[in-house]
Order: C-alpha cells, then structure tokens, then sequence
C-alpha cells in the first residue's frame, strides 16, 4: 500500500502563508524519483521540474493556512489545520494509503481518526522520498504566492526573501509599514501592530534577569565598552543592553539559565527574534539616538548560567 508524505514550508517567516504539502507518489518507479530530497537542497529551477512532475504523476494535495488565520490560533495549531486540509484534499481523490510520514517530531494529525497511521521521521524530507516530494510542492508553491505578493507590493521584494525576517524585509517593514500578508503576532510585526495574545501577556524584566543584566554590562565594561542604555524599552520593542566600543554600537541580547544543559543563549535566538533585533537597532539608531547614526551596528547575544550569574559568554552574531 502507498505512502502519504507530508512537509511543511512556511513556519517562520513574518509574511505570507503556512503551506502542507501531501504526496502519494506513483506506484511504478520513475525516473526523476533518484532526483527527490529536501527542497533546500535544490536549486529553485531543478525544484520547478520536479514539482511538475510530481503534481502530473502523482497524487497531491496542499493545505493552506494564511497569515490573518495563522495570526488568530497560532503557528502550532496552524500547523495542525494545514496538515489536516492537505490530507483532506487527498482523501477526495479515493486514493488509498496505508502510512502517513509526517517531517518532524510531531503527530499534526492527533485526536483525528487518521491518529495511528501516523509516523513521524526528523529529516524525513532527506530520507524519505514521498516526503521529499511533499517538501518540494509545497516550497514551489508558497514561492509562486510570494512572486505574486512582490507584484502587488513591489517595495517589500517578497520575491527576494519569500516573507522571511532579512536585513531588507525588515527594514521595508520599519520603512513601509504592515500588509495585509504580514502575521501580525511574528517579531517586529507584532510589535508595529500592538498584537498582544491572550496566553502571552507581556512580559516584564524580573529580578533574575536584571541580575543577569548587569552581570554582563559589568563585563562589557571590563571588554573595554561604554554602557549607553539598559533595559531600554519602547512601546515596539526592547533592547536589553546597548554599548560602543570604537565606533561600533552594540545591540545584546541577554539570555540566562540555571544550567548550560539547556543550551545558550544562540539557541534562543530564532529567525523571527533576529528579525526583532534588527528592527529595534534600526529604530533606535533613527530615534531615539541619532548621534550614533554614524556607528557600525551589531546585534549580539550574551548568555548566561550559575546562580552567581559568574559563567557569561558574549559574542557578536553574523552580519
């Protein structure tokens, strides 16, 4: 019996939409089956052949979830209705399966009556070729949506970063404002619309982390920096501390945990917080401090663990 293979593409970016795809390949062998992988791997053409091929040869199906509904129940059960819709436009076909392969750790099928066909496989998008193809119609997919988007709103160049948080993107974001196509709950978007969750309300500087705080601006100073700003907070953003050091002005970060087992502070630092952080420099610097417009900004993260906040480890992100 024939394997359904399900991906996603979509989760992190601050634009457009969460997009399932669901594939059941042929049952005969093709050739252009030694060509399936992860769609990251692909070059955007070789994924344009080959999604083709899949949405001619086999059976497919995508589940759409777009930003403003996205915004209303959240990325995880946004997930889980996606998965659902691709699996159900499968169902209309009639054609049978007996596994479902789902990329990932989680069963977004749980509490339905497909709950026990469901495996889920971490990399299955490498290793598994149904999954590999589900990964591949749904990117191709998404990036046609987001061409379509970089025609109706041209200054965002939504076909450049597919809605994703870059330097550009969040600086048209800080330049232009919010589309409709933005979620309103990601990173610097949430912060430009007011979204406030329920579940999440806004969270305050407790005394552990001004513990933490002042532990690392205590050893900026002996790196040799000039503290400029604590905790400063806008009603768009907050930036923990801010230094210079030879005309560099450094936006941190500060992460604390009890123990290194739970990792460091980079872990903390996803896509949509670095978009955050690139937005709230950016504001700052044309804002609140244009004396040091002149200054090379750079985003950093300090991370800190023991209960003596005494373990600290700095470092400068990528540009």
């Amino acid at each position: 019996m024939p394997v359904l293979g399900i991906d996603e593409v979509g989760r992190g970016p601050l634009a457009g939409p969460l997009v399932i795809g669901a594939v059941i390949l042929p049952s005969t062998e093709k050739p252009w089956f030694k060509d399936l992988k992860d769609s990251k791997q692909l070059t955007a053409k070789k994924r344009e052949v080959l999604s083709e091929l899949i949405l001619e040869e086999s059976t497919t199906g995508l589940g759409w979830v777009p930003a403003n509904e996205l915004d209303e129940i959240g990325i995880s059960k946004a997930l889980a209705l996606a998965t659902r819709r691709a699996v159900k436009s499968i169902q209309t076909l009639h054609v049978p399966f007996s596994q479902i392969i789902i990329d990932g750790k989680v069963n977004f099928l749980k509490h339905t009556p497909l709950e026990n066909y469901v495996s889920t496989c971490v990399k299955a998008d490498s290793l598994i070729r149904e999954v590999s193809a589900a990964s591949i119609i749904a990117k191709v997919a998404r990036d046609h949506y987001m061409i379509e988007l970089a025609n109706k709103y041209p200054e965002y160049n939504f076909d450049k970063h597919v809605g994703y948080g870059t330097k550009a993107h969040v600086a048209a974001i800080y330049k232009y404002g919010l589309t409709p196509e933005h979620r309103k709950s990601f990173g610097p978007c949430k912060s430009l619309s007011g979204y406030q969750s329920p579940k999440s309300p806004k969270k305050n500087t407790t005394t552990t982390g001004k513990a933490a705080e002042s532990a690392v601006a205590n050893y900026l100073e002996q790196l040799g920096h000039t503290i400029i700003a604590r905790n400063h907070k806008t009603f768009f953003y907050e930036i923990d501390i801010i230094s210079i050091k030879e005309k560099q002005i450094y936006f941190t970060e500060v992460k604390y945990r009890k123990s290194n087992l739970r990792g460091s502070g980079l872990d903390a630092i996803t896509p949509e917080k670095l978009a955050q952080m690139h937005f709230a420099a950016l504001s700052y610097l044309k804002y609140q401090n244009t004396k040091y417009q002149s200054f090379n900004p750079l985003l950093a993260v300090a991370s800190v663990t023991g209960s003596n906040y005494n373990q600290i480890k700095w470092f400068p992100l990528p540009e």
